[in-house]
């Protein structure tokens, strides 16, 4: 294996659309959420081992997830996880998690990964990485990989690459916010729009450069730790200094105002099992379509549901259609699939009443 190549997987979300099923307290990254025996983190570690060295492998997460990776992932030490003391978006843990890296190995090549999402084919994956990887050892990069659109989603970011570029690396022209349908669907007719899967892939040189020309701020402040990085000093460097970074996403903060930004058109299947509809989706299902994880069920005139119980009863349901049924402990939710969104904004309620 590449000694040069190494991952940063985040894995600090707490993916609240899944309540009940993923809390603030047990995310849904630590969950099998497909039945599969693996959690979605362990899913994620596995299939990036298969190019990068275990020892080279980053998680980056709350401090309060730290017995969990530990417990999950048996393989990873103590001081590859990256704990953050304070909520502040996806550019900041990277930058710091690149500094380390830098210090480590100046010739490193990385890849940063969410650790929620779902890749079937895995062949394909690591064949897409290593082109990545390949691309960004010989030139100054900021790459990302772009998942094709199968339908004109209205959740997800889109990358515009130039339409000209007959390279199977494309150029990307603009990053482009969450559309309406109506953009959606003009994006897919144009044919070089691909969805925004949070998946990079550069240089350490790279990304720093990029940093110290976009973020001074930023990078500032977590240079000024550069000498406590990899030693016993660290921990105590980044509590005290951590929290004073700006909240920003890695794309904001570089890759919408970078030049030097490149896309790899994907050719694996991917879904970033943000709803329990895109769980629905890759989830087997029964003649009327209805998906059951973990439950026992008796199913009368229903159909498109997600059914899915950590007790041991048996449910029975008439006449539903379209709907989300999850049985967790205290908490029973039987909720429309179509306001599947509105779980998040249930949650936030919930915690102001408690």
């Amino acid at each position: 294996m590449n000694k040069n190549y190494y991952a940063i997987l985040m894995a600090g979300g707490v993916g609240s659309r899944f309540w009940p099923v993923s809390t603030a307290e047990f995310p849904k990254q630590f969950h099998d959420m497909l039945g599969s025996g693996e959690t979605l983190i362990q899913k994620t570690f596995s299939r990036l081992a298969k190019l990068i060295p275990v020892e080279n492998i980053l998680i980056l997460t709350n401090e309060s997830y730290n017995h969990l990776v530990l417990e999950q992932l048996p393989l990873v030490k103590q001081e590859k996880v990256l704990l953050e003391p304070a909520m502040r978006n996806t550019a900041p843990c990277i930058l710091y998690a690149s500094l380390k890296i830098q210090k480590l190995n100046p010739n490193a090549v990385m890849v940063v990964a969410p650790s929620d999402h779902w890749i079937e084919d895995e062949t394909d994956f690591i064949q897409n990485l290593q082109q990545c990887f390949d691309f960004c050892t010989h030139e100054n990069a900021l790459m990302t990989l772009g998942i094709q659109p199968t339908f004109p989603n209205t959740g997800f970011g889109y990358i515009e690459y130039d339409k000209t570029d007959a390279n199977p690396i494309k150029k990307v022209n603009q990053f482009r916010e969450k559309p309406d349908y109506e953009t959606a669907k003009s994006f897919l007719d144009s044919g070089n729009f691909l969805w925004n899967g949070g998946i990079f892939i550069w240089s350490v040189k790279t990304i720093t450069e990029a940093f110290s020309a976009f973020q001074p701020k930023m990078n500032a402040l977590f240079l000024k730790g550069l000498e406590s990085y990899n030693t016993p000093a660290e921990k105590q460097f980044i509590e005290e200094n951590y929290a004073f970074a700006e909240n920003i996403s890695i794309d904001y903060a570089v890759m919408e105002t970078a030049k030097n930004v490149y896309v790899l058109p994907a050719t694996f299947d991917w879904n970033d099992l943000g709803t329990w509809g895109s769980l629905h989706e890759k989830l087997e299902k029964d003649e009327n379509n209805n998906a059951v994880v973990n439950a026992k069920v008796l199913l009368e005139n229903s159909s498109n549901n997600i059914v899915r119980s950590d007790a041991h009863k048996l449910i029975i349901i008439d006449g539903l259609n379209d709907y989300i049924i999850v049985d967790k402990e205290g908490i029973l939710l039987i909720y429309p699939k179509s306001k599947e969104q509105d779980i998040k904004s249930i949650v936030k309620k919930l915690e102001k009443k408690n």
